[in-house]
Order: C-alpha cells, then sequence, then structure tokens
C-alpha cells in the first residue's frame, strides 16, 4: 500500500443481536458458528493497527423485523460492539450504500478498499458487496465472518446454510469482491 493511501475500512454488516431470532433459523441451521468469534478477531487487529471500522446497523421499517428500533434485537452483537468514536451507519434496505451515505462517507475519507463481514450473506452481504465493486472499492469478504441460514427455493427445495453461503460467495467471487478468510485477511493485515 502507497504511504498516502488509506488503509482498507473494516465494513461490520447487520451484527445485531435481532440474528438470533430463531425465525431466522426457521428453514435450518445458520452455518459458521464461529463467524462472531473470526468477526471479533477483525475487529481486535483493525483497531490495534488503527485501521477504520464503520458499523452497518439495519433499522428495519417492517413492523414485526427483528431488526427494528425499539426492539431488543437492535442491539449490536457484544462481538461487535463500537467503540467510541467508531462510525455507525444506519440502513433501511438490503445493501449498505442506499440512503445511507456511505458512499460519500467513504470517498470523503479517501477509503478505495473495504473488508466486509457481517449477514446474511445471501442478503445484506452480497447487496452490499456487489454495489461496493459497481462503485469501484476493491473489496474483500470475509467468507468465515459472514454467515447465512438454510432457505427454501421457488421450487421447495430446502438448501442448507453451507449451499446458501457457497454459492452467495460464488456470486461475489471475482467480478465484485476477493473472497478470503479471516486468517488470510489478517496476515495481510499484519504483513501490510
Amino acid at each position: 500500500m502507497p504511504p498516502d493511501a488509506c488503509p482498507p475500512a473494516l465494513l461490520l454488516i447487520d451484527l445485531q443481536r435481532a440474528i438470533d431470532d430463531p425465525r431466522w433459523a426457521v428453514e435450518g441451521p445458520r452455518n459458521n458458528p464461529e463467524a462472531e468469534a473470526n468477526v471479533a478477531r477483525l475487529l481486535a487487529a483493525w483497531r490495534a493497527a488503527g485501521r477504520p471500522v464503520i458499523h452497518v446497523r439495519h433499522d428495519s421499517v417492517e413492523p414485526n423485523s427483528t431488526y427494528r428500533p425499539g426492539q431488543p434485537g437492535h442491539a449490536f452483537k457484544d462481538e461487535a460492539m463500537p467503540a467510541a468514536g467508531e462510525i455507525v451507519v444506519a440502513k433501511r434496505t438490503n445493501s449498505a450504500f442506499i440512503g445511507s451515505g456511505l458512499d460519500d462517507l467513504l470517498r470523503g475519507r479517501g477509503v478505495t478498499a473495504l473488508v466486509v463481514a457481517g449477514v446474511i450473506t445471501n442478503n445484506s452481504v452480497e447487496a452490499t458487496v456487489r454495489m461496493a465493486g459497481n462503485l469501484g472499492y476493491a473489496t474483500t469478504v470475509v467468507s468465515d465472518a459472514t454467515f447465512t441460514f438454510a432457505k427454501r427455493d421457488g421450487r421447495g427445495r430446502s438448501w442448507s446454510a453451507e449451499d446458501v453461503h457457497a454459492l452467495s460467495l460464488a456470486n461475489m467471487a471475482g467480478e465484485y469482491a476477493t473472497v478470503a478468510t479471516t486468517e488470510a485477511v489478517l496476515n495481510t493485515l499484519l504483513s501490510g
């Protein structure tokens, strides 16, 4: 990284208590049970290195959403709790770039690269990563610091969380982002 370049920002998406509600797992359990621990590792490393951290909070406008403000699920998970001075960006749609000012915030700080972790892989993570790629950000998705749930398709077939996750990562890989593990991202951070 050139000396004047801004280091990649860690973008943590929707890591709120809402995701622990059993309604999310109606089709089957989630994958990556270690995702929150990996998020905590990334967050600790970013903080120790003094690199930018941005927390995306979903403020759902849906009346029955587990992410609706005023509900217990709206709070951040302990592993991803923002520290004093860290930026929190509120969103109301699946993409963190829609109506949130995120693009202006990043560009105003000279951020051109993102490392993304959070939930749900095939929803808010994928929507945000696709837009980030389209907007020209060099984006890395951390495969073991993201997770999703089993999902039933339009034909009635149920797909495991691991299959849904793998397909979503495949959708993002190449055209929109690089996909890497927590270990690989931390090794890059420590060597750069």
